[in-house]
């Protein structure tokens, strides 16, 4: 890591707010600045006033390259897995940049932040110390190596490295470096619980299928974005092995507002639900948020908000009366089958909207070209199927929501 002149930390001070692109062409003009340092340290600071507000205002943090700032955790998807976890001894065998290991050891008296590149090591050094996180100890070596040597520890936390030696992202559990299946009962026998983030395109059911010793699994999404897929698993002596269905699956909707939803099921109790698909629009229209829409309990929404599914495919339900669900909620203005004259009527002085297609024969765009609609304004309008196979057009307004 460099160390900063006074003048470099002044100008990135002075900087924060500038174009790096820009700055970076203008080095000569600051003999005395250490253009490229300063140049990464305010790319940073500025990802890090949307990933890491309560950093961002700090003149003394530091900042690693670009790659590591994009792999690191936000701060409200750490804070969130601090909560699922406590103890005396945590364990970040992945540490990386530290985001994730400066809020999770919060929830710990003594912390290891294990990284094998020596930067970073360093940066998290003195972000730690400026962050007054004097209980993390540092460790430059191989998470790995140390796993296999170590005593055991209260709770261990990875982020296995999702891209490939070409630097293309993956997302099976078995591409990732470490690959978890062959470590999991290492994991077991070295800690009382572990925690381990993975990419949030991966199959639910295959992670379910390839991992023993699952004890709940958490969809986390930010913004209605799906971030973030984390598994805990827990040491046998205190968890017994359940069947894949009989997982507990936590939906995670998380907002910057803090006005967050949470859903809680299982497989077997979606499995166990029956519930009556409708082929007719209420005042009301509910999309369910990304965890839902990833984690799929479709039918238990339907049971237990009240609402009505309209197909087993199309994951859309409405309501005569508003309801508070966990999504974005709708007033129905018209609805429209693809009649040429119902067509003309529905359409009438609308020039543009945005557009949704939920289990319907065609994409957005397709769809947007044959309603001669631009894209935008505050009309939305749903292409899907309704449980008599009619498809049809849903025109919506948005209603504000506390959530999304």
């Amino acid at each position: 890591m460099t160390v900063l002149s006074p003048e470099t930390i002044k100008f990135i001070r002075e900087h924060r707010k500038d174009d790096v692109r820009a700055l970076a062409l203008k080095a000569k003009s600051y003999p005395d600045i250490d253009m490229n340092e300063a140049v990464t340290q305010i790319a940073g600071r500025q990802i890090a006033e949307k990933k890491i507000p309560s950093w961002a205002d700090i003149d003394e943090i530091i900042y690693p390259k670009h790659l590591s700032m994009e792999q690191c955790s936000s701060e409200i998807t750490a804070k969130y897995k601090a909560t699922l976890v406590k103890g005396n001894t945590l364990a970040d065998l992945t540490a990386g940049f530290g985001v994730d290991c400066s809020f999770i050891s919060r929830q710990f008296k003594h912390a290891l932040y294990v990284e094998r590149n020596k930067e970073l090591c360093d940066i998290a050094k003195n972000n730690f110390r400026i962050l007054g996180l004097n209980h993390i100890e540092i460790h430059n070596t191989d998470g790995m190596e140390l796993l296999k040597e170590m005593p055991q520890v209260d709770c261990i936390f990875m982020d296995p490295a999702r891209r490939d030696n070409n630097g293309s992202k993956t997302v099976a559990i078995q591409d990732c470096e470490p690959d978890i299946t062959k470590i999991e009962k290492l994991l077991v026998e070295k800690s009382r619980i572990s925690m381990i983030k993975l990419s949030p395109m991966l199959d639910i059911h295959n992670a379910l299928k390839e991992l023993q010793f699952i004890h709940s699994l958490h969809i986390v999404s930010v913004n209605n974005e799906c971030k973030e897929l984390i598994i805990i698993i827990r040491n046998n002596s205190e968890s017994t092995y359940k069947e894949e269905n009989d997982i507990k699956i936590s939906c995670e909707q998380l907002v910057n507002n803090s006005n967050n939803q949470h859903f809680e099921f299982t497989y077997s109790e979606e499995k166990k639900t029956e519930i009556e698909y409708t082929d007719s629009i209420g005042n009301y229209l509910y999309e369910p948020g990304a965890s839902i829409l990833k984690a799929g309990p479709f039918k238990l929404l339907s049971k237990r908000y009240g609402v009505k599914k309209l197909h087993p495919n199309s994951h859309l339900y409405t309501s005569n009366e508003i309801i508070d669900f966990p999504g974005r909620r709708f007033k129905v203005i018209d609805t429209s089958t693809f009649g040429k004259k119902e067509l003309k009527a529905f359409l009438k002085d609308l020039e543009k909207a945005n557009i949704t297609i939920r289990n319907f024969p065609s994409n957005v765009a397709d769809l947007r070209k044959k309603l001669k609609l631009k894209e935008g304004g505050d009309i939305y309008i749903f292409a899907t199927t309704l449980a008599n196979g009619d498809k049809v057009l849903i025109k919506c307004e948005s209603i504000k929501s506390l959530f999304l």
